[in-house]
C-alpha cells in the first residue's frame, strides 16, 4: 500500500465520483484518500490524508468553487498536483487553473483513462493544459487579450466599471477602454449584449 499514489477526489455528479474511484485503484497503482462532494472540504481532508494529487470540479456541491479551493491548497501544501476539471465548455477556467498554480486541467469529456495519465504526467514534474479556446460570435473567434476576458469576467459578475477597476488594481479608463475594445472586435454595440451572449451560451460562468 506505502507504494501506491494517494488520490483525493473532489466532485458532486455521483456516477462521475464513482467513475473516478473505480479508475483510481490499487490495480492502477492509486489509492483513494477520500472522495468528497465540496470543495469547502478539501482543505481540511487534504491536512489529515495527505494525497498525492487532487481531481478538483470547479463547480461543487453548496456553490463551493475549485478554483477558490485549489488556490488555497497550493499555497499550503504546495507539493500537492491539482488536477482541476469541468463539464462545461467555460472557456475561463482552464486559464485560471493555470494562472493560480495548478498542473492540469482536464474536461470530463476525456476519458477516465485520459485521467489517470495526467495524473501521472503531473505526479512527474509536467503539467497539462488544452488549447486556449475563444468566443465563437457572429463576426468570427473573438481574440480577445487575457486582460480583457478578465475584465469581461468580472462583467458577467455584475461589476461595475468602478468596482472592475478596483478589483484589477487600474483606473477607470483603462476598463473603459478593455470594454470597447471587447465590443469592436466581438460586433456587439452594447456591453450588456455581449455579457448576456457569453453567459447564455455558457462560455463564462458567473458564479465560479
Amino acid at each position: 500500500m506505502s507504494d501506491l499514489i494517494k488520490i483525493l477526489i473532489v466532485e458532486d455528479h455521483l456516477s462521475m465520483n464513482e467513475a473516478f474511484v473505480k479508475e483510481f485503484c490499487p490495480e492502477n497503482g492509486f489509492t483513494v484518500t477520500g472522495s468528497i462532494t465540496c470543495a469547502a472540504h478539501a482543505e481540511e481532508e487534504c491536512a489529515k490524508m495527505c494525497p498525492d494529487v487532487i481531481i478538483m470540479d470547479v463547480c461543487t456541491e453548496a456553490g463551493a468553487s475549485g478554483l477558490d479551493a485549489a488556490e488555497i491548497i497550493l499555497k499550503r501544501f504546495p507539493k500537492v498536483k491539482i488536477i482541476v476539471t469541468s463539464g462545461f465548455d467555460e472557456i475561463t477556467y482552464s486559464p485560471r487553473a493555470k494562472e493560480l498554480g495548478a498542473h492540469a486541467f482536464v474536461y470530463k469529456s476525456k476519458s477516465l483513462a485520459h485521467f489517470r495519465e495526467t495524473a501521472l504526467r503531473v505526479l512527474n514534474g509536467e503539467t497539462v493544459f488544452p488549447e486556449p479556446k475563444t468566443i465563437p460570435v457572429p463576426q468570427g473567434e473573438a481574440p480577445l487579450s487575457d486582460r480583457e476576458m478578465e475584465v469581461l469576467r468580472l462583467m458577467c459578475k455584475g461589476m461595475t466599471r468602478t468596482q472592475i477597476a478596483e478589483e484589477l488594481q487600474v483606473v477607470e479608463r483603462t476598463v473603459k477602454f478593455h470594454r470597447e475594445n471587447m465590443l469592436a472586435k466581438t460586433g456587439f454595440s452594447k456591453v450588456s449584449e455581449l455579457v448576456l451572449y457569453v453567459i447564455s451560451n455558457g462560455w463564462i460562468n458567473p458564479n465560479y
